[in-house]
């Protein structure tokens, strides 16, 4: 049968493959930061959360942003070599105001924050 289908020019059709939710989150994440990159507008989302399971206090949020999120960030004062590092210091600013809201003292120590940026 294979040969024949090698003469009449019969291609093996590949199976669709249904995309996951993950999947389908991070394509709706895309398209959302091309629109408002189109627009002009910041935008920033996480991606992804990972814990440590031996160690609670460590993890890592992975996140993305357009160049105007990090234009809004450094026209509110923050500042780094890298956009990393920018992002990084908006997130610890974010984590400290949780812990303040909650009432907990937010100068502990409380782990440490790793920003990542999907390319």
């Amino acid at each position: 049968m294979k040969i024949f289908d090698k003469l009449i020019g019969k291609k093996k059709i590949k199976e669709a493959t249904v995309p996951t939710s993950e999947e389908q989150r991070r394509a709706i994440l895309e398209k959302e930061k091309a629109q408002a990159t189109k627009r002009k507008e910041p935008w920033v989302a996480v991606l992804d959360t990972q814990i440590n399971p031996d160690n609670i206090r460590h993890g890592f949020f992975e996140l993305d942003w357009n160049n105007e999120f990090i234009e809004q960030l450094l026209d509110a004062g923050y500042k780094g070599e890298t956009n990393e590092q920018i992002v990084d210091s908006w997130f610890k600013t974010i984590a400290k105001q949780i812990l303040e809201d909650q009432g907990m003292d937010n100068t502990r120590q409380a782990g440490s924050i790793n920003i990542n940026r999907q390319r």
